[in-house]
């Protein structure tokens, strides 16, 4: 069977402000050494998805490069592939006005590749799926379109999209953040939320797109096009808790899914990799993300102490340094006496001796002053940082050494 992923990785993501401020969201460093985007490309891949594209938009050429040079995508065959499309403009000087408005545009790449299904998902979520799982499930009720669905209690249920189902999980109903939420048949606590990553049928994705919706400027999947499609097609919410995913632990959160998408949301996210049983445990040689290949030389401790923390490759500890609930990315240099506690530390940064961060997130090439504090007082932080409202201090991206 032929399947042909679209991933869209166009957003703007404003919300991560200013960590998006020279990239899209797609393309910012999480984890201490993945970005955003490596969590989907890697769930294709593991899934036996070989052929895509990548659907770009704005600050673009972060995630481009990115790709380019970690996602290297000559496979044996010429349908093994990866490759970045940007807006090509083929139905007027318009940039893409919605998830389903880019895949329209781009609807020339479906017709060549003359798939059977179409894998169409979001690239700016921190989870792991097991897509062959959900088109196996596609497959099994002959579903026309198949949604991703997340179990969420009901009484948080308002703030997503939420698909209405019979017995069977066939969506009778979508309603977008609606104030009384249907809950699932057989579970009145928990309602389906649609994760934004859907399966169509090659020939009613066309129908769809071509026919149907062809003038509708700014078309989105859940807005416009999944409501009014619910009678006339064989739609069905996959349960995505439901899946058996490849050496995943125990102790770990049952269909951990997160949306990045706020300064809070993405430290937090972060801060669940860390301890013994985390909720997201990337240690999963059966289920590996997939990332660049650093060529850096092994972290290095002269002292200090470390708890309850990720350091990735090529740092520098110094002695009498104390680095507690942290996420360190590649080479990054902790000076003597320096104290950071729930920091998120992209790469190239360095702290000098002395200086003290607390619930900071910086971003890369990065320099702090010895003795400096960050994160112990609002107000003066404010006058030189960005302060979330939820009190994490976020550092710019600096300029490069290199």
């Amino acid at each position: 069977m032929r399947i042909l992923g679209m991933i869209m990785a166009g957003g703007k993501g404003e919300r991560l402000y200013p960590l998006t401020k020279d990239r899209s969201k797609p393309s910012v460093p999480f984890g201490g050494k993945y970005r955003i985007v490596d969590f989907v490309l890697s769930n294709f891949v593991n899934s036996g998805i070989f052929s895509s594209y990548v659907l770009v938009q704005y600050l673009s050429q972060s995630l481009i490069e990115y790709l380019r040079t970690t996602w290297r995508s000559e496979g044996i065959i010429s349908d093994h592939f990866l490759t970045c499309v940007p807006p090509q403009m083929r139905l007027g000087e318009i940039w893409y006005r919605g998830t389903a408005d880019s895949v329209r545009q781009n609807i020339n790449l479906v017709k060549d590749f003359a798939p059977d299904l179409v894998a169409i998902f979001g690239a700016d979520h921190i989870y792991r799926m097991d897509v062959r799982q959900m088109i196996d499930f596609h497959l099994k009720n002959k579903a026309d379109v198949t949604v991703a669905a997340n179990t969420v209690p009901l009484a948080e249920a308002s703030a997503f999209g939420v698909l209405g189902t019979d017995e069977t999980g066939r969506i009778i109903q979508f309603d977008e953040k609606p104030a009384q939420p249907k809950c699932i048949p057989g579970n009145p606590k928990a309602a389906y939320a649609s994760m934004g990553n859907y399966i169509f049928n090659t020939d009613v994705l066309l129908q769809v797109l071509q026919k149907r919706f062809c003038d509708v400027p700014a078309l989105d999947f859940g807005k416009h096009i999944l409501p009014k499609i619910l009678t006339d097609h064989r739609t069905f919410a996959y349960n995505f808790q439901s899946q058996t995913l490849p050496g995943a632990k125990p102790y770990e959160e049952q269909g951990y899914w997160r949306d990045v998408g706020t300064i809070e949301s993405f430290w937090q996210t972060n801060m669940d990799l860390l301890g013994p049983k985390p909720k997201l445990d990337l240690n999963n040689p059966q289920w590996p993300i997939s990332t660049t290949l650093n060529r850096v030389p092994p972290t290095k401790y002269m002292g200090g102490t470390v708890t309850n923390s990720i350091i990735g490759d090529g740092c520098i500890i110094h002695p009498k340094a104390k680095i507690k609930n942290c996420v360190i990315s590649d080479s990054v240099i902790i000076g003597e006496g320096a104290e950071l506690e729930g920091c998120v530390i992209m790469d190239n940064c360095e702290i000098k001796p002395g200086a003290k961060l607390k619930k900071v997130i910086m971003d890369r090439f990065n320099t702090i002053a010895s003795k400096q504090t960050i994160g112990h007082n609002m107000e003066a932080d404010s006058q030189k940082y960005y302060i979330d409202p939820s009190g994490i201090v976020v550092i710019p991206r600096g300029k490069s050494k290199f």
